[in-house]
């Protein structure tokens, strides 16, 4: 139990950092960007679709707010975990500057993998949040547990990766990661059910970065 609950408190002991709040700050901005870069293609679309339709050509921009808030529902949460995910050395340093000072320079595994991996957590998590909608509707309770393990699972596994591909490459993180399932699970979980609470979603991905970064130098069992 220590092994789960011990990475999150000192996870939350740093909660006041300059550098966590610089990267949400940054996720909230980036998505937001995306998102109204979205709605502004949409809207001209329309526009350009409906032009010589009397009043029906000044509607695009509302189609383009419409759609777009519809997609930042389901999908803004997604973005700012993958653009979190891309400033994983910048929490992982703060972090084992604190905890871990010892440790010497992290090499990390090649960019391509890095950003790869980002990319396959947005849509990991992208996935499983349009599961948990079809879950929850068809199989009302039941369906929201489903999603919300299925989502514990994919968040806590793609943002693990992404912390222990700061010091190894991707075969020797997936075999840590094997060995260390269940509090990279748990993580997973405690950052999925903080994404269902306003203004605490922000910082939920970025202190379990944090979180991550302690299970992933945890002594193992034999070891402690």
């Amino acid at each position: 139990m220590a092994g789960i609950v011990d990475p999150a408190m000192r996870a939350l002991a740093q909660c006041d950092e300059p550098a966590f709040f610089g990267v949400v700050l940054r996720s909230v901005a980036w998505s937001a960007l995306v998102f109204i870069a979205l709605g502004t293609g949409v809207g001209y679309a329309f526009h350009m679709a409906l032009t010589g339709h009397g009043l029906l050509s000044g509607l695009g921009p509302v189609f383009g707010v419409i759609i777009t808030g519809f997609a930042a529902l389901f999908l803004f949460m997604p973005l700012a975990a993958a653009v979190a995910s891309l400033f994983v050395e910048r929490i992982a340093a703060v972090v084992e500057a604190r905890w871990y000072p010892a440790l010497p320079p992290a090499r990390p595994a090649p960019l391509a993998q890095q950003v790869w991996d980002s990319l396959w957590l947005g849509l990991r998590v992208a996935a499983m949040q349009l599961l948990a909608v079809v879950f929850a509707f068809f199989l009302p309770g039941i369906g929201f547990i489903l999603g919300w393990a299925v989502g514990s699972w994919a968040i806590g596994r793609g943002l693990f990766m992404a912390v222990a591909m700061r010091r190894m490459e991707r075969r020797a993180a997936v075999n840590l990661y094997k060995d260390r399932r269940l509090a990279v699970v748990a993580q997973g979980g405690a950052i999925t059910a903080a994404g269902l609470i306003p203004v605490v979603n922000l910082f939920g991905t970025v202190l379990g970065i944090a979180a991550l970064v302690h299970v992933m130098h945890a002594p193992d069992e034999e070891e402690a």
